[in-house]
């Protein structure tokens, strides 16, 4: 088993819980067998964690049928309602919350869009607080029970979860989350480090980008299994693509979508009779609206894609060549609608203009790859120390919202 931090060596309890958090039911000589402590040492483990709300002790292997001679062994499992995690997409628009149990279990979901209002600290904080309250009164669940909320946010964020003065909305976007959220311990981050945990994949040697690439482009970078964060926590920040030739500026797929398509039409290149035509004169233009007329054929759209798939392949030879990345995960709500693109963009990285090549692929996750990664963090956060953190009493709540 791993030492703990700042531990010479980890308490009995705290190893037999580690072994409970990755398994399902287990007798006391599996836990001997995994742990290396005696009969006895994990016996009295067990009892110490039941006690203190970890564990439950099961029906003993025979009542169980999966014992026939000699003494029935004692049976323990984590108890995954023990206690509750929370995860939070707080973006500049939108802000997702979700309620999960021990083994990540989503148990409710609440959601409120922000529209334009998301500059405004009042409304952000505001939003936050009654989106987490709905889920959980969705759950039902004690706000008590909560022992750590994670709060993924559009800013770099350091150790601390500060995020530096950037003239303004980095602070709008980090204000401070510790009184609107409940939980013993509140976590915040960068929305795309918790798109690139969401995103992990089983091998621990990876080397991958989860790239948010909706409004803007920010990527959660991951090198040889390791999360990167730098100093101040702007490792993947990229602003800096205003400086690249081809691209321009750190706009995402969906506002550089926009963008094309409204120059095209106040240029008067777009048929004012065709779906993206009226979805121009509608006010209702997004980057779904763009790929769907590109699939139907419309000229101007596919231009679009094709120009979106150059700068998306050029952003994505800068992260291989700079961190040696073997994959880019296209994330966000963007994903489900980028297939084209994201061919456009393999197609420009196969002409052979390019060395080293990542591949490409589109996220499964969509809008919800930020939450997803919040509620692994959290659960991360438990798991990394669970006996700081104290159980409260499972109970039926009523939570207020509003």
């Amino acid at each position: 088993m791993p030492q703990r931090r700042g531990s010479p060596r980890a308490s009995s309890a705290e190893t037999v819980l580690d072994h409970a958090l990755a398994v399902a039911a287990f007798t006391a000589t599996e836990a001997m067998e995994a742990t290396g402590l005696t009969r006895s040492t994990v016996l009295a483990a067990c009892e110490d964690l039941v006690a203190r709300g970890w564990l439950t002790e099961l029906d003993d292997a025979r009542a169980a049928g999966e014992y026939r001679i000699g003494r029935p062994a004692r049976r323990y499992e984590l108890d995954p309602t023990a206690g509750l995690v929370v995860g939070v997409d707080a973006g500049q628009h939108r802000v997702a919350a979700y309620v999960a149990d021990l083994r990540g279990t989503v148990l409710a979901r609440a959601e409120t869009d922000l529209g334009t209002r998301g500059l405004d600290v009042a409304v952000r904080l505001e939003a936050v607080a009654t989106t987490v309250a709905a889920a959980l009164a969705e759950a039902p669940a004690d706000p008590d029970r909560v022992l750590v909320t994670t709060v993924g946010i559009p800013a770099p964020v350091d150790a601390r979860g500060a995020s530096p003065d950037d003239g303004g909305f980095w602070v709008r976007m980090n204000p401070g989350f510790d009184a609107v959220v409940p939980g013993a311990r509140v976590v915040v981050e960068n929305d795309a480090n918790l798109a690139a945990i969401a995103e992990r994949p089983s091998s621990p040697e990876a080397s991958f980008a989860a790239l948010l690439a909706g409004e803007r482009f920010g990527a959660g970078l991951v090198v040889d299994g390791v999360l990167l964060r730098g100093a101040r926590g702007g490792a993947g920040e990229l602003r800096a693509l205003e400086l690249v030739v081809g691209v321009g500026s750190s706009d995402g797929l969906g506002a550089a979508a926009r963008s094309a398509v409204t120059a095209a039409a106040e240029a008067g290149r777009i048929a004012p009779d065709t779906p993206l035509g009226r979805a121009v004169a509608r006010g209702a233009l997004d980057a779904g609206a763009v790929f769907r007329a590109a699939g139907a054929g419309d000229p101007v759209a596919a231009g679009v894609v094709d120009q979106l798939g150059d700068l998306l392949a050029r952003v994505c030879v800068l992260l291989a060549s700079l961190l040696d990345i073997d994959r880019v995960v296209v994330a966000g709500a963007i994903a489900g609608h980028a297939g084209a693109v994201i061919d456009r963009a393999a197609e420009v990285l196969g002409s052979g203009r390019f060395d080293p090549v990542p591949e490409i692929v589109a996220s499964t996750l969509g809008a919800d790859v930020v939450v997803t990664g919040a509620v692994a963090l959290a659960l991360d956060t438990v798991r990394a120390d669970p006996l700081t953190f104290e159980l409260r009493p499972a109970h039926a709540a009523t939570v207020a919202v509003g």
